[in-house]
């Protein structure tokens, strides 16, 4: 299993652009399957359109190490691969702690035995590039940095300077170097990146990347690299639990502009469990399809609250499907679309509280959560791990914990305390969670389809 980690020296590098570019350039010869380290659903919305493949994340929070290798292993598989390519998350030691790897970069690589190409913004760097490039190096002998990408170069003469720095002074050999240009720059909103679901443009763009990337990377020397990967230990652990269900069932998806963010394996645990996944679109269709289960991941509700709004069909069947006790499980946007209103436009009403934009966010950010009521994915008295990021709030007025399926051990939740409304037999929370911290998920969600 061929592979790399494009990692950066730090958030705004340019990790993306660059990573997104190279798989672009090589899938014209190659068949890439893609990787995100960290808990990220925008970022692999590009590298598929790059590669044709989904792409999967990489969390030494959420995963064992077996669990890792487990993953990356189906992920090429799934695909027939030629080379992974795993696109960092923040520095490459950047994790939860300030002296362990849990969540880092540098943990994925090492799990999985790969050579990293280090990306530094060298806007004004000459010899300091190759000082940052020793540091990375001398940090943690085990990583194995094998080559350096310049990025928001001046002109050729800056890149052939701080190139030569580079490769004298710390030894490491670059593969091109990308001169500063705007037009490549990529839009954001609140959360991110503009996820690639929503803009046709985005494709152009990704095309441009790749070609940059031709125009700029030694192609070849990444190949040669990735082709001496070494071998990754004979370990690997399950990522869900040994499929059990015995009846199909059919899930229910959304998938549109408001809803996209869902991590492959999740949706594979469950075609596991013999769910047939149905997806619909709460925009543009008129009710929810014939289905056993709901399952509401998150996405920019916010960003399409009128048109979600104005489907006031799609509204009342989602609601019934709740009344009726059909289960039902929400992520982040999935809750607010659940709640009342989102920005005092009309929503789902489960859940009769508002939801709203805060100028304040919830940053990004790891969780931990005590199952305090049975609900469709949990048993009581388990915990699991998750993540939490948004910019809204659900404005919850009860005063009942009962209310609640989660009490939070790490992270803020609805109340700070809490997590995971629970009504009929629907629950809904800001987390996201990843099948390899609950194996057992798809099996309890399934069976709670079949049950009701």
């Amino acid at each position: 299993m061929k592979r790399i980690v494009l990692s950066g020296t730090g958030s705004g590098v340019g990790k993306t652009t660059i990573a997104t570019g190279i798989m672009k350039a090589l899938s014209k010869k190659h068949k890439i399957q893609s990787f995100k380290v960290g808990p990220d659903y925008i970022d692999p919305s590009y590298h598929k359109i790059a590669t044709g493949f989904d792409a999967r994340n990489l969390d030494s929070f959420f995963m064992t190490e077996g669990q890792i290798r487990q993953s990356f292993k189906q992920g090429m598989t799934s695909s027939n691969a030629d080379y992974g390519i795993i696109e960092g998350v923040r520095g490459l030691y950047e994790g939860i702690s300030p002296i362990t790897d849990v969540g880092t970069t540098s943990s994925i690589a090492k799990a999985l035995n790969a050579p990293v190409i280090l990306i530094i913004n060298s806007r004004s760097l000459v010899r300091s590039a190759a000082a940052m490039t020793l540091g990375f190096k001398a940090l943690d002998k085990a990583i194995n940095i094998q080559g350096v990408i310049l990025n928001n170069v001046k002109s050729q003469k800056h890149y052939l300077k701080t190139k030569e720095a580079v490769e004298t002074l710390s030894n490491t050999q670059v593969l091109g170097g990308i001169v500063r240009d705007k037009s490549i720059t990529m839009e954001q909103r609140h959360l991110g990146l503009i996820p690639a679901v929503e803009e046709e443009r985005i494709k152009d763009l990704i095309e441009k990347w790749g070609e940059l990337i031709e125009d700029n990377i030694n192609l070849d020397l990444l190949l040669d690299i990735m082709n001496d990967s070494q071998p990754i230990a004979d370990n690997y652990e399950p990522i869900w639990s040994e499929n059990k269900t015995k009846q199909k069932t059919k899930i229910g998806i959304p998938f549109d502009e408001a809803f996209n963010f869902y991590y492959k394996e999740n949706l594979e645990a469950l075609e596991a469990n013999k769910a047939q996944l149905i997806y619909f679109s709460p925009i543009h269709d008129e009710e929810i399809p014939d289905v056993d289960a709901l399952y509401l991941g998150g996405g920019y509700p916010e960003i399409f609250k009128k048109e979600l709004s104005n489907n006031t069909p799609m509204l009342k069947s989602i609601k019934q499907f709740s009344i009726d006790k059909h289960p039902i499980y929400a992520e982040c946007g999935g809750l607010m679309y659940l709640t009342n209103s989102i920005d005092n436009e009309s929503m789902v009403n489960v859940f009769p509280y508002k939801s709203y934009l805060t100028k304040k966010v919830q940053g990004l950010s790891y969780t931990i959560a005590e199952v305090i009521q049975e609900n469709p994915i949990l048993n009581k008295n388990t915990q699991y791990h998750g993540h939490e990021f948004h910019y809204s709030k659900v404005e919850y007025t009860g005063s009942n914990k009962n209310d609640f399926a989660f009490k939070m051990k790490r992270g803020v939740g609805i109340t700070g305390k809490y997590d995971g409304l629970l009504k009929n037999n629907t629950v809904a929370s800001y987390i996201h969670t990843h099948t390899s911290c609950i194996p057992e998920f798809a099996y309890n969600f399934t069976q709670s389809a079949i049950e009701n």
